[in-house]
């Protein structure tokens, strides 16, 4: 800041000093402001619309996580204030108290309640598992979940008493189900999910589904006798692919009926006020890798199905009703944006909010009033608020000010190409601080996972943060990308990778065409399904200087008995045994002898998503082809290596300490 502090001395200065605007100097991000990105997500308005309430995530720098906590605040958003420690909170109906999930006894998060005016709160479960999908009964005396009830076959086996003292090797783990293990959890303990009811008060959860069946989803009819639901009550239903329907259990009897019978997918049901609708999504079976979910109504009976938005190619995600049952209010990602859109029941749609930004609605009340948090370029997600029938959109929050002032972000240009089949392929260049276009600059192309994914026009902290390292920023959408309808998704069925590896080329080329590029300096990044990609791009071509493939798959023979699930078997053709062909075509590791960019590889020990077998594997070969290369593995991380904190700040010290030691002079 320029200091001018010394005018004063000088009473003929002093008018002038008021006069002379202060000059502020803008600094480049940096890494470790990373630390001071504060997150919210679920905010929700009070049944009287006077207050909101969410959720406000930061990172605890001492033991290395993040943290979310409870704020609520007047609808204005005056009186910023905590309320307790703890997520996804949920107003009773009549406004007087909230639930939410916090860390309580035996162990883990279970279900408090707490009235919104007075200290202290009420612990209402105690049970061994997490409860999930936490819902208030209409008239606010209980509270409905899902819990997971375990279950285990018998074995008869009965082992030989042990000699006193003796140290016996712990009994074996005895896994059963066709999916056992998930990423981020572990091996999962056998057993199935089942919908509770619990006294807002506490006491003992009383069971209303049984059976050996998975039930997902909570929704109350408004007369509070029934709870709607997502499941699939057949017979081995773990090997049904792509099938599920909606079912209805009574509160007071247990009886369940059955509401779809549909050849494929329903699930996500929502109840309107008056009690006689059913919105849901769904679409028929497909072999297709990718399909847009289709958003339908039905009567309360199950009976007169209705596709709703029927032009509409894009999927419908958190659901609300009109008040006056006229139709259904949705979120929904269209070409890297999210808006509101409204879907009357009487046929057509419409976008209620409009911007370039990312907009998540998450929850209306009876007056209108939407709240939800928006995030775009420039911006983390703050807490907005609108009404939908004036949609002019109010920011609440505003807690990234500080970080954000007097910073110099990079700025972001939209960009439209065109790519193998004349496809129009969608992307983002984020331009350095102090870009000059005299200059040239490195590149580094990012790639997503998935591989149906969306990059978007929210705020990156990481792309923002290249920026400021003087790196021109790619990142794009190719072919297989969600947000763009169903046949630009399905458009690698079968041919992944593919002709979306075309798609990227083309739109490293497509930056090249301005002139800013230093041509000899490109670098590639990706993970999961973007380390796929990565993986097959160092196979198929030598522009890039280095590149870092993370948490990849490089043999999809060896991938898909050993990921978390059994799901990939369905994206080829044939199964591997029956012929191996297609599998191997698609494999980068088949290319590994066409190498020659110094390829980096990170991954997760813990990884069992993309496990780190995959990682190993191809290591091994780059180091017998003597491509320079390093394997990083991180330590306490599963799929992905910045769930910790500070691996996610070693994540991007190694990657530009790797692009720093090969760029090309």
């Amino acid at each position: 800041m320029k200091n001018i502090n010394t005018l004063t001395l000088f009473g003929f200065w002093i008018v002038i000093l008021f006069s002379i605007p202060e000059v502020v100097a803008q600094e480049k991000l940096k890494l470790e402001q990373f630390y001071d990105v504060i997150s919210v997500a679920d905010p929700q308005i009070s049944p009287d619309g006077k207050e909101i309430i969410y959720t406000r995530g930061w990172v605890d720098k001492v033991n290395d996580t993040r943290r979310n906590e409870l704020y609520i605040m007047d609808a204005d958003g005056s009186k910023n204030r905590f309320f307790s420690k703890g997520s996804s909170p949920s107003w009773s109906p009549d406004g007087t108290r909230i639930a939410y999930m916090a860390q309580g006894e035996p162990s883990g998060n279970q279900i408090f309640v707490k009235y919104k005016n007075m200290e202290g709160a009420t612990q209402v479960t105690r049970t061994e598992k997490t409860p999930t999908n936490i819902k208030w009964s209409p008239d606010g005396k209980y509270i409905a979940f899902n819990l997971l009830v375990p279950y285990s076959e018998p074995w008869n086996i009965k082992m030989p008493d042990r000699p006193k003292g003796a140290k016996w090797t712990e009994a074996p783990k005895i896994i059963t189900q066709l999916n056992y293990r998930r990423d981020r959890v572990g091996y999962v303990e056998e057993g199935f999910n089942h919908i509770f009811i619990v006294s807002a008060d506490g006491g003992t959860p009383r069971q209303l589904t049984q059976g050996n069946w998975n039930h997902s989803g909570v929704e109350w009819t408004p007369d509070g006798k029934e709870i709607l639901f997502t499941s699939l009550r057949v017979e081995d239903a773990e090997y049904e692919y792509r099938q599920s329907n909606i079912y209805a259990v009574n509160v007071e009897n247990k009886e369940i009926r059955q509401l779809t019978e549909r050849n494929g997918i329903d699930r996500s049901p929502i109840v309107s006020p008056d009690g006689k609708k059913v919105a849901y999504v769904g679409y028929d079976w497909t072999d297709d890798t990718y399909i847009e979910n289709k958003l339908y109504i039905m009567d309360i009976d199950g009976k007169n199905p209705k596709e709703l938005a029927v032009d509409f190619d894009r999927s419908p995600s958190s659901m609300f009703w009109a008040n006056d049952n006229s139709g259904v209010y949705f979120n929904a990602d269209y070409n890297g944006t999210r808006n509101l859109y409204f879907a009357p029941i009487r046929g057509g749609h419409k976008q209620v909010s409009q911007g370039n930004h990312l907009l998540t609605v998450s929850d209306i009340n009876k007056n209108g009033t939407a709240v939800g948090i928006m995030t775009d370029y420039h911006t983390p997600a703050e807490v907005i608020a609108f009404n939908v029938t004036n949609p002019s959109i109010k920011k609440l929050t505003s807690l990234n000010d500080s970080m954000l002032k007097n910073l110099h972000l990079g700025e972001v240009e939209e960009i439209w190409y065109k790519s193998t089949d004349n496809l129009d392929v969608h992307g983002w260049i984020v331009r350095p601080p102090d870009f000059d276009a005299t200059k040239k600059y490195p590149l580094i192309l990012v790639i997503h996972g998935g591989p149906h994914g969306m990059y978007n026009v929210g705020f990156n902290f990481t792309w923002q943060h290249h920026a400021a390292e003087g790196y021109v920023v790619l990142y794009t959408n190719p072919r297989g990308s969600s947000g763009y309808g169903s046949a630009f998704g399905n458009a690698i069925k079968n041919d992944y990778p593919g002709k979306d590896y075309d798609d990227l080329m083309n739109g490293v080329d497509e930056v090249i065409k301005k002139g800013y590029i230093d041509e000899k300096n490109l670098f590639v990044y990706g993970g999961s399904g973007g380390g796929v990609l990565t993986s097959w791009i160092v196979g198929h071509t030598d522009r890039f200087a280095a590149a870092s493939v993370n948490f990849p798959v490089i043999n999809w023979l060896s991938f898909v008995g050993n990921t978390d699930g059994v799901s990939w078997y369905k994206n080829f053709k044939e199964y591997p045994w029956d012929d191996p062909s297609e599998h191997i075509r698609r494999s980068p590791l088949m290319y590994v002898g066409n190498v020659k960019t110094p390829t980096m590889l990170m991954c997760g020990e813990d990884d069992l998503r993309t496990p780190i077998s995959q990682t190993e594997e191809f290591y091994q070969a780059l180091k017998v082809l003597k491509v320079p290369t390093a394997m990083i593995r991180f330590q306490n991380e599963y799929h992905g290596t910045g769930t910790n904190p500070s691996n996610y700040m070693r994540t991007q010290l190694y990657l530009y300490s790797w692009f720093d030691k090969y760029k090309r002079k």
